[in-house]
């Protein structure tokens, strides 16, 4: 992994057609080598966030006109020497302009390795340059929000400010290691108890916040689920303002899954139109069936969808009592409402049994009341009302690490309770402050390093 003494070289945009290309190289030489194959300016005596025009060259065969910005070190987001390179999007210009720049002295870089260096160099912790990844994928404004909070540093500050409060009882314990034959108590052990109440208390939070947080960065499984002629693709339709799938009144239609994404708010809910619950006449549909209750038990959000006018109470109470399951949220949805008696009456006569669900009633062929749907799938998912300044988890390492700080918390409280020995807590601060440090970077490993910036595209 180290060759940070290297200049490294990639396309920073993304590969294809495109009216622009820029090329990023960072590193000590990064100027000198730009300058071999620059015709313009002397790139050496320019100053550090200026911007030129002129040709790149290979001898006497000029590539492409292009812009050149400087970025001179520290000011730069490596904190190195920092090139761009503008140039015509050409895959063949492309190539051809990093080919030559490589025989010139640079590397090719790595996935990550621009961002990785940001890191190494202090530019950025390591939940910041994971933010950067985030914000790269980020498909919504929710998770634009999210990512753009953590860039910033919020998560990271919080993070801080709790290892800092354990750092200074760390030392008073690991001086009473010193002081061991004295039988001295230099941190006071009800003082340790109350700061350590408050961590756990922000943990067990920020723990809380990984279920909202994840599903906004990686948007909401929602299936759509009933009986065959239920309309569950006539309200896909209608909650997508499109024609997806296709609706018809014979039973069954649907037999295998449409996928798409809805988005209410800023958050992204991944909509499943599910073949229809029944026994199946055939293999297909028996197939399609079978992927209907996969998808359910793989679902956050169901969507239950049954026709208002003809299905009684004894068939809804028993689809109900089948399909709810913990840990997924349910929406009742009446369908067809516009079939409904004159007086409203639906024809399940008899009581139903789902207190836990209120019923939506709506008609998805005549639109009605879609709107009223949707937010009650919103609210389902998101319990309360987004500012984009709130610390939320979204990566699945640092919930990790945070359960492994919890765990080490508890045991020290134990270890307080039952008058252990101060190296006995000495060692179970020491872990919750690595778990901690592991989450910004404080406590790094190479195999870590490289497995979270081998996830990055190449050229951040």
């Amino acid at each position: 992994m180290d060759h940070t003494e290297d200049t490294i070289v990639a396309l920073a945009t993304p590969a294809g057609t495109g009216a622009i290309g820029v090329i990023r190289l960072s590193g000590p030489d990064a100027i000198a080598i730009a300058n071999k194959v620059f015709k313009g300016k002397d790139l050496a005596k320019q100053e550090s966030h200026t911007i030129h025009f002129g040709q790149i060259a290979d001898g006497e065969v000029v590539l492409d006109e292009v812009l050149v910005s400087l970025f001179i070190a520290p000011r730069s987001y490596t904190r190195e020497n920092v090139v761009e390179i503008s140039c015509h999007a050409s895959n063949y210009i492309i190539e051809s302009i990093i080919k030559l720049l490589i025989r010139n002295g640079a590397v090719a870089a790595k996935p990550g390795e621009f961002t990785l260096r940001a890191f190494l160099n202090g530019a950025l912790d390591l939940s910041q340059a994971e933010a950067v990844a985030d914000l790269i994928a980020s498909n919504s404004k929710a998770s634009q929000q999210v990512a753009m909070q953590q860039l910033r540093g919020g998560f990271s500050s919080q993070l801080q400010l709790l290892r800092e409060q354990l750092v200074q009882f760390a030392s008073l314990v690991e001086l009473e290691l010193d002081f061991s034959e004295e039988d001295v108590e230099f941190a006071n052990r009800g003082q340790l108890k109350q700061l350590i109440a408050d961590i756990l208390k922000v943990i067990a939070q920020l723990i809380q916040s990984f279920e909202l947080g994840n599903a906004i960065k990686q948007g909401v499984n929602t299936v759509i689920a009933g009986r065959p002629n239920a309309g569950k693709s006539t309200l896909l339709n209608a909650l997508l303002n499109e024609d997806r799938a296709i609706v018809s009144h014979i039973p069954g239609t649907t037999r295998d899954t449409i996928e798409e994404v809805l988005n209410i708010n800023g958050i992204n809910f991944r909509l499943i139109d599910t073949a229809g619950i029944r026994e199946a006449t055939d293999t297909i549909e028996q197939i399609g069936v079978q992927r209907t209750m996969e998808k359910i038990s793989q679902s956050a959000l169901l969507i239950y969808v049954y026709d208002a006018a003809e299905t009684t109470a004894d068939e809804l109470n028993s689809d109900l009592e089948k399909l709810q399951k913990p840990g997924i949220t349910m929406l009742v949805v009446a369908n067809k409402i516009d079939l409904l008696n004159a007086d409203g009456e639906q024809s399940t006569k008899s009581e139903i049994r789902n207190p836990k669900s209120e019923i939506i009633q709506v008609s998805a062929k005549q639109k009605q009341h879609i709107d009223e749907l949707k937010d009650r799938i919103y609210s389902s998912a998101i319990k309360s009302e987004l500012t984009g300044s709130e610390t939320l988890v979204t990566n699945v390492r640092h919930v990790e690490a945070l359960q492994k700080t919890q765990e080490a918390l508890v045991r020290l409280l134990t270890g307080i309770d039952t008058q252990v020995t101060s190296d006995f807590l000495a060692m179970d601060i020491k872990q919750a402050l690595h778990y901690l440090g592991e989450i910004t970077g404080a406590v790094t490993t190479d195999d870590l390093l490289d497995n979270i910036f081998s996830k990055f595209c190449i050229g951040k």
